[in-house]
């Protein structure tokens, strides 16, 4: 066979090929729904997970496709939600009202409610001012590898280890580490959740924004031990619980925990407690 004759008959074997593939994708072809495209020009494009899917391609088409509600998107805010709410055709009639909206939204099988604003908070105060370490760590630089060897290098085996796996993780540069102890920006923070995700020792919360008194820290070991590990860590030992008029804290595990349905943020469980275990979250 002829070099001539070889490169035709692949030639006609591609183009074959190709015809076919051309009648498949005519005959395969699914259409999406054009709000899908709308709904992702309106998402901010972060892909930061914080919804619970992927990355803002999957919400857009959860939204469209599966009636997902339309403000899980806390980056975007208020305005990201009005946005999509209005491509879904919940809030076009103006005679109707919040009501008509909430009606057609219900119908639709989405949410026209109001986005909550979350920010993530590191519930540890262990920094090398009240902490030490148990050993001299020389690995990689990153939280999971540290954790995994012994429960991590600080004597509390449950605290922050500050080498910053949820800095790599957040897209929104809203966290630092200082002192050995990673801060938060609640400016810079979206809430997004990559940072929780990240975090090996799980210090970092995602809540509500609010003014409420949260406990910062996650150690279970009764008190003597939690006092010999970090100065600034919850002792158990049940003040708060004891002194807060509505009965919206308790220690369980001997750790103390706020029940933020009951919590009224009159700050009595922080002027009790001994430790200064319990305050509202700022920039550090």
């Amino acid at each position: 066979m002829s070099i001539v004759t070889a490169v035709a008959v692949v030639t006609v074997i591609g183009l074959l090929g190709a015809a076919i593939l051309v009648v498949a994708a005519h005959f395969m072809h699914v259409e999406e729904d054009p709000r899908v495209g709308e709904v992702l020009g309106v998402l901010p494009g972060a892909n930061c997970g914080g919804c619970g899917y992927a990355g803002c391609a999957d919400y857009a088409k959860s939204i469209v496709e599966d009636g997902n509600a339309v403000n899980k998107c806390v980056p975007g805010g208020a305005a990201c939600a009005a946005a999509i709410a209005q491509i879904m055709g919940v809030d076009k009639c103006v005679p109707g009202g919040a009501k008509c909206a909430a009606a057609a939204a219900a119908i639709m099988g989405v949410e026209a409610g109001e986005v909550v604003k979350r920010k993530a908070i590191v519930a540890c105060q262990g920094s090398y001012d009240h902490t030490q370490d148990k050993y001299e760590y020389e690995g990689i630089e990153s939280c999971a590898a540290c954790a995994a060897l012994y429960s991590g290098r600080a004597a509390c085996e449950y605290g922050c280890l500050g080498y910053g796996d949820c800095v790599k993780a957040c897209k929104f540069d809203a966290i630092t580490v200082s002192n050995g102890l990673a801060r938060v920006n609640p400016e810079k923070c979206t809430g997004c959740g990559a940072c929780e995700q990240a975090c090996p020792k799980k210090v970092i919360w995602i809540r509500p924004e609010s003014e409420k008194p949260v406990v910062m820290c996650a150690n279970h070991d009764r008190g003597a031990l939690t006092r010999k590990a970090c100065t600034a860590g919850c002792i158990g030992c049940m003040k708060c619980e004891k002194s807060c008029p509505e009965g919206a804290i308790k220690v369980t595990n001997n750790v103390a925990r706020v029940d933020y349905e009951k919590c009224t943020g009159c700050r009595t469980c922080m002027n009790v407690c001994p430790v200064h275990a319990i305050t509202i979250p700022k920039i550090v």
